[in-house]
């Protein structure tokens, strides 16, 4: 009763969906600058590292409106609980794996398994008095997102020198902690559900109304090339950075957070103190695309000094990207069509993270640094989008500034 009562006195049930949020996001943070060199042991190509990448976020894009749609039919309770405990399942095959078979076994748990971010979103908005509290409370699973993902490489990346595995077992270990805490703890919060309701599961069904729309079609567009260039840039990184410069897996979980901390500080600070004090959202949805396609060039000349800077003009323009392009969107469509708005964009990013892998995987066996160049060229294409075909919306830029989370 002692433990209830605590947690009663920091939140109840939002202190314990966020720290489910943070669970999860830091076993993911963990095992990112490391599963490239785990899975490098098994002797296999970096396409097939790559493909490990890919797998997981098909699987996560196919089960992603099946389980949205789930929580809103049995309620999102068993849905959370469902996806946590495949989570630790997922780390577990993927930990004691003995052949590459069982490694993809492990990413395709997983990944049907994801949909535990957007159910604790749901969660968040059902517990929600109003819409300043929504909105606060949706800020709350951003801000969790990006400590998570600063504590977990540098955790990732310490708990390898036990062993390559090790990690993955620990990530596992936190999921089931996880489900343990939201089993006992986690109430439903969706009472108003309807049995008779059918489940949509045609995942690119958003896709295929993004297309038809006219007044934001360019945008999902410049989207899906701004999430292809990142999803390349993620699943080769750490390769990269093996390959180029000898950096181990510890020393790449620490770059990451330290990228991750000066992501922090841009949307969080100088977002507000900076980027919109002094220039234009519409401007900056535009001309950023730029900046960011420098990034990947200098990266890619594999100069260490160079790649700092390089890195650098990859994290600033990148973390702002996120807010403006998401602001333009929910503005331009309104109140009526934003939430489907916004969730177009997620589907066209999950769409590029399916697409992008494998894609750098070939690159970086042809030259370490040509999936970098090919990243610019998507980013270039998406400026020229962006520049040449997209309405703005510069009237609600003016009246809503976006908001860092």
């Amino acid at each position: 009763m002692k433990i209830k009562n605590i947690i009663s006195q920091i939140g109840g049930k939002k202190a314990v969906i966020i720290l489910t949020v943070f669970v999860d996001v830091l076993g993911i943070g963990i095992v990112i600058p490391i599963m490239p060199f785990y899975v490098e042991s098994f002797g296999v190509t970096p396409f097939f590292i790559t493909l490990l990448f890919a797998v997981f976020s098909l699987f996560a894009f196919l089960s992603a409106p099946f389980l949205g749609a789930l929580s809103d039919k049995i309620g999102r309770r068993p849905v959370l609980l469902m996806s946590i405990f495949s989570t630790a399942v997922g780390w577990f095959v993927f930990a004691g794996a003995g052949s590459i078979l069982f490694l993809f076994i492990g990413r395709i748990i997983d990944g049907l398994a994801a949909g535990n971010f957007s159910t604790a979103q749901s969660y968040l908005v059902d517990i929600s008095k109003d819409e300043k509290e929504r909105t606060t409370n949706l800020g709350l699973t951003g801000a969790i997102f990006g400590v998570g993902l600063i504590i977990g490489p540098m955790l990732g990346g310490l708990l390898s020198t036990i062993s390559p595995a090790f990690p993955f077992w620990f990530a596992g270990c936190l999921a089931i902690i996880n489900f343990i805490g939201a089993f006992f703890f986690l109430p439903e919060t969706h009472h108003e559900r309807d049995a008779k309701k059918k489940i949509q599961i045609n995942p690119l069904a958003p896709i295929i109304r993004s297309v038809k729309d006219n007044s934001l079609r360019s945008r999902y567009l410049a989207w899906f090339l701004f999430a292809i260039a990142i999803a390349i840039q993620q699943s080769i990184f750490a390769l990269y950075l093996d390959y180029q410069f000898g950096f181990t897996a510890a020393m790449v979980g620490y770059l990451l957070s330290a990228m991750g901390i000066v992501m922090v500080i841009n949307q969080g600070i100088l977002l507000k103190r900076f980027w919109l004090k002094y220039f234009k959202e519409s401007s900056l949805e535009i001309w950023l695309f730029l900046l960011f396609a420098v990034g990947f060039i200098l990266v890619g000349i594999g100069n260490i000094y160079i790649l700092i800077l390089g890195l650098l003009f990859l994290i600033f323009p990148q973390s702002i990207l996120r807010i403006v392009v998401s602001s333009s969107v929910a503005g331009i469509a309104g109140k009526e069509k934003r939430g489907e708005s916004l969730g177009v964009m997620s589907s066209v990013m999950a769409l590029g993270m399916v697409i992008a892998p494998p894609l750098a995987g070939l690159l970086f066996e042809k030259h370490h640094s040509m999936p970098f160049l090919i990243s610019a060229f998507f980013v270039i294409l998406a400026f020229l989008v962006m520049k040449f075909y997209s309405p703005r919306a510069e009237k609600f830029v003016e009246q809503n500034p976006p908001v860092a989370f």
